[in-house]
């Protein structure tokens, strides 16, 4: 492996507005090549013993695996929640001129 191949990986927020201005952040320091922005999305999940839901925005971002370490690192940081949802998926094909 290289550190070329490309991943999507998937933030979820408590705002919008906060997720598209963290995804124009992560794009502009070339952390993420794009990202689309998906609002409302419901959440159900199990926190501190409880299952919750939520509406959250969740974002979807083109990246490389060489920069996930740093991406990842940079959500974190900024992130209003306590344990964010970072994760990311390898890109196993598509349009080839889209994914260079």
């Amino acid at each position: 492996m290289t550190g070329d191949e490309p991943v999507e990986v998937i933030v979820t927020a408590p705002d919008r507005d906060w997720l598209d201005d963290l995804c124009r952040q992560l794009v502009d320091r070339r952390l993420a090549a794009s990202a689309h922005v998906v609002h409302p999305v419901t959440s159900v999940y199990r926190w501190k013993g409880a299952v919750e839901t939520a509406s959250e925005a969740r974002a979807f971002l083109r990246s490389r695996r060489g920069l996930l370490e740093q991406l990842v690192a940079y959500v974190v940081e900024r992130h209003p929640y306590e344990v964010p949802n970072v994760t990311a998926l390898p890109i196993v094909g598509g349009n080839p001129d889209y994914l260079a």
